[in-house]
């Protein structure tokens, strides 16, 4: 790990202050992902401007704005809470499942909600250090293109880059709708749909999201919805736990005699951003909630799919798996 200064800011305002007068400083919260890219000697800041005594941990109902009738989420506060919390559970279950079903208890003690957004791609080639990777060092090349590309997109990349975002929480955030609340250097506050928080790689893979450096999370911001009943998180993996996802769905449904009114999926471990399967969402409004158009959805959204050598499973796999996260959710959950 190479040398940097440390700081603990006192409120939101010096932090963003202080992070955005240094290029190469970070913000430092639970440390999860950032502190293991550090050790790997991938990331290389020489500041880190600690976060993580500025509060901004409340999960509230909304009473007012446009997001009225939904809940906040604070930007620094666990996982856990966030998963456990009365108002989550009873109202986005979707969100709760998706964060528990993600990294381990001790991480998600420690991984804040908006680390969580901001965790970088798992890609073995983006770790070590001695093969190119256009996200570590843009213009070297993407190494996994070529090479074992197993784990990597099958939607939205480009020749720059493969690479897959690994959060479980954000699957379901982007199913959800949810905003971004952030904080600049200027003390403004602006907010981001969740569709337009994460990029694709385009020709800035180096890029993950469109946050300006020095932006803070400060929350993350649900609107109100009636999925609660009719929603379910899928993740497929290679291991029962503690594993990143092959492929996950985010499911949400709601239905009105018997017919669709409403559909969300999201998919996760397919491209370089939480995918909305909106072809899918397109094709099930209208119709009822029946495994034949379940399956007839799947198919018009794995059509467009572009594998690469060593992951083409990964196109079956996704269409089984919408299918197998409606019938979840319509279930209620149980299989």
């Amino acid at each position: 790990m190479r040398p940097f200064t440390y700081t603990r800011a006192k409120d939101p305002t010096a932090a963003v202050n202080q992070l955005s007068g240094n290029p190469n400083a970070k913000f430092l919260a639970g440390g999860t992902n950032l502190l293991d890219l550090m050790k790997e000697d991938v990331e290389r800041p020489n500041e880190l401007v600690d976060i993580s005594e500025l509060g901004l941990r409340d999960i509230k109902a909304i009473a007012n704005g446009p997001q009225k009738g939904g809940i906040s989420i604070g930007g620094l506060g666990k996982n856990t809470d966030a998963a456990n919390h009365a108002l989550i559970r009873q109202h986005y279950p979707l969100l709760a499942q998706a964060i528990l079903a993600g990294a381990s208890g001790q991480i998600r003690n420690m991984a804040t909600n908006g680390g969580n957004l901001l965790q970088r791609t798992r890609c073995p080639y983006f770790y070590e250090v001695s093969m190119p990777c256009n996200k570590r060092e843009p213009g070297t090349g993407c190494g996994a293109l070529e090479g074992i590309n197993r784990t990597h997109a099958i939607f939205g990349w480009t020749e720059k880059c493969v690479a897959v975002y690994p959060s479980d929480m954000a699957i379901a955030l982007a199913a959800l709708d949810a905003v971004v609340s952030v904080r600049n250097a200027s003390g403004q506050e602006r907010t981001i749909p969740f569709a337009d928080f994460h990029r694709l790689p385009g020709d800035k893979p180096e890029q993950d999201t469109n946050l300006a450096h020095g932006e803070l999370i400060t929350a993350i911001e649900l609107p109100k919805n009636n999925f609660a009943a009719t929603s379910y998180y899928l993740k497929v993996r290679d291991r029962a736990s503690y594993a990143f996802a092959l492929v996950s769905v985010a499911a949400a449904l709601e239905i009105v005699d018997n017919k669709i009114v409403q559909a969300r999926i999201a998919m996760g471990g397919v491209a370089h951003k939480p995918w909305r399967a909106l072809k899918a969402e397109q094709l099930l409004v209208g119709k009822e909630a029946t495994d034949a158009n379940f399956k007839l959805a799947a198919d018009a959204e794995m059509a467009g799919a572009k594998p690469l050598d060593h992951n083409r499973f990964k196109v079956e796999l996704g269409n089984r798996s919408i299918v197998l996260a409606l019938q979840m959710a319509m279930n209620g959950g149980k299989a």
